[in-house]
């Protein structure tokens, strides 16, 4: 039985502990970090924790891929802390700043939440035009109508959803936001747009736009209110705070919307599904071959998610989809044939069980666990679903292929390709499906073997050279001269706390760190403040100098390793001025941690004076 208890509190140590998780949410298959400190986290340790398929870290968004038990992992992290409460006050991350990072953050944090009520009321429209066409239901029915209307809802409400999305990413009043969108689109603010000859507002015209169903004018909006309240909380007093700031958010970004930002918004919207249509009417059905031929890639690095925004607005305006989704229809039903043909010919019970689970789950639009499971640890089989989906887009793009509901392709939503206007649309999308699922199968089972195409994972344990042999014992030396303190007396919670392991804190007498045992240097932190090491005992250790020295950006620390590099113990790893790093405010106690502690009994014996190479921490391995 699954420990999804235990695979979260493993997930929510390496990434830094509560404290360091600013939001956190969910999708089909992975928990999605936004982390103040992305320094903190361990993505090596992560991949390796049991329940964990793989890691992506990207700036400040941290993404742990863990599969169809995604839900019960993400429950069993929401009883642990709360983690979303400090969004809007938590400081921006720390150390070097990867820009594009940031805005996949935001952008995945504003339409990632859309999503499923899109996707469902996307497929619940298309299941209803089955119904019509095959004369069930009449589209005057009471019962049509009532569904249509729920599901229409969706669409033309988008704008409301969209700015409760956006003021929670940014940390505003959501029920402000809300009511700022909703009066972009009510029928008074629709009727005085339209209004013959143009509306003027103090002299200024203002544009007749229809805002339903748009997501670019609220997303501007809503940022723009977050700025105004912030401003406006600074100088307004307390006493008239409750009413006066959002009257002052009202009034100044409602007229502000309707003049420049709704405007502004729309032509972004209108100019992004130009560009990916411009690509498709300049490449045409090749286009949609080779977006499916990359969405491996995609997928795995996460930058999928940056043509949500273009799949949410296309099917709002022009209501379809003819690139993203019909290429995701090639990839995704590849992935599953791929990993049912890898279940047929193995004969490793545990890859075949793994790829039977991930099979099915492909072919119904869930493909992170055939991704992360089975094709990309495998270059035989990331070939044939390369091979098949560009096959399969090849077909989907020479139709036509559109689809009509922002949600994974897949057996249950196929509904998705149902066109009112064109029956035939629904049927080449149910051969593209056919064309992938066989040609992925095909060329798996011709070209996979077991012994030609096995991932490292699965070598010997014996086989790799530089893989340390886990000892039955092993000694940890001090990498410093001063004062060894337990773990339990650093002013930090992520160590005191033993949230990335157990270990022991030396107040450091003079600025240089030495290697405590004989190992392999695994990391020498961007910031310089921290180096983590293997030793040859198998000892994952971390020597982490000074609290919260990451914010000094490597001044003060000057590393003589670099990652890789094999050390003797005893031998000099970094220098730092300990003046300068308590000059700047920063607590120079430096922790040693064994964040494998899982395979070792650690006992700290070390208290009071140590100089380099006093035996710091005893190991014992858990058998």
């Amino acid at each position: 039985m699954k420990n999804y208890k235990q695979t979260a509190a493993d997930v929510l140590r390496l990434v830094g502990g509560d404290k360091n998780v600013t939001h956190l949410e969910h999708c089909s298959t992975r928990l999605r970090f936004t982390l103040a400190d992305p320094g903190k986290a361990d993505a090596a340790a992560l991949k390796k924790t049991p329940g964990v398929m793989g890691v992506i870290a990207s700036g400040p968004q941290c993404q742990v891929v863990i599969g169809n038990d995604v839900i019960e992992v993400y429950d069993e992290l929401v009883k642990m802390g709360s983690f979303n409460a400090a969004a809007a006050a938590a400081p921006a991350p720390a150390g070097k700043k990867n820009i594009g990072g940031i805005i996949l953050d935001y952008m995945v944090g504003i339409f990632q939440p859309l999503v499923p009520a899109i996707a469902g009321a996307g497929v619940l429209k298309a299941v209803l035009t089955i119904f019509t066409t095959f004369g069930i239901l009449a589209s005057t029915d009471v019962v049509y109508q009532v569904f249509y209307n729920v599901a229409d809802a969706a669409l033309y409400y988008l704008p409301i959803l969209v700015a409760f999305t956006t003021a929670t990413k940014f940390g505003c009043n959501k029920l402000v936001a809300v009511a700022l969108a909703a009066a972009m689109i009510s029928p008074a603010t629709s009727t005085l747009l339209a209004t013959e000859g143009g509306a003027r507002f103090f002299g200024l015209s203002i544009q007749n736009i229809g805002y339903t169903g748009q997501v670019f004018p609220s997303i501007l909006i809503v940022i723009f209110m977050a700025v105004l309240e912030k401003w406006c909380n600074k100088w307004c007093p307390k006493a008239i705070r409750v009413f006066f700031v959002p009257m002052f958010c009202f009034a100044v970004a409602f007229p502000v919307g309707l003049l420049l930002l709704g405007p502004l918004g729309y032509n972004i919207g209108s100019l992004l599904t130009a560009a990916i249509l411009g690509l498709y009417n300049t490449l045409g059905w090749l286009a949609v071959a080779l977006v499916a031929a990359i969405l491996p890639f995609m997928i795995s690095l996460g930058m999928h998610k940056a043509l949500v925004p273009y799949a949410v607005a296309s099917i709002a305006d022009p209501g379809f989809d003819m690139l993203y989704l019909p290429a995701s229809l090639a990839h995704n039903i590849s992935e599953g044939g791929a990993c049912l043909a890898v279940a047929l010919k193995t004969k490793d019970e545990n890859l075949r069980s793994t790829a039977i689970s991930a099979g099915i789950s492909g072919l119904f639009g869930i493909t992170e666990p055939a991704l992360y499971g089975v094709t990309l640890q495998r270059r035989k089989v990331t070939i044939s679903v390369v091979l098949s989906s560009f096959i399969g887009g090849l077909f989907i793009g020479l139709m036509g292929v559109k689809g009509f509901a922002a949600v994974g392709p897949g057996i249950a939503s196929m509904a998705m390709y149902i066109d009112p206007a064109n029956g035939m649309n629904f049927i080449w999308a149910c051969v593209g499906f056919a064309i992938s699922v066989a040609a992925s199968f095909i060329l798996t089972f011709i070209l996979y073997k077991d012994e030609e195409d096995a991932p490292a994972a699965s070598a010997p344990a014996s086989a790799p050279a530089s893989s340390p042999a886990k000892a039955a014992d092993a000694t940890v030396y001090s990498p410093l001269a001063g004062t060894a303190i337990p773990l339990t007396s650093v002013k930090d919670e992520v160590f005191s706390q033993k949230i990335l392991g157990e270990g022991v804190a030396v107040i450091p007498s003079k600025g240089e760190l030495y290697a405590p045992a004989d190992g392999q240097i695994a990391s020498v932190f961007d910031s310089k403040h921290a180096i983590s090491m293997t030793t040859d005992a198998g000892v994952d250790l971390l020597m982490h100098i000074g609290m919260d020295t990451v914010k000094l950006e490597g001044k003060g620390f000057t590393p003589l390793v670099k990652n890789g590099d094999t050390v003797k113990k005893g031998q000099l790893l970094m220098k730092f001025d300990i003046d300068a790093i308590k000059a700047a405010g920063f607590d120079t106690t430096t922790p040693v941690i064994v964040t494998n502690n899982e395979d070792f009994a650690v006992k700290p014996v070390a208290d009071g004076a140590v100089a380099p190479g006093a035996a710091l921490l005893k190991l014992e391995a858990v058998q």
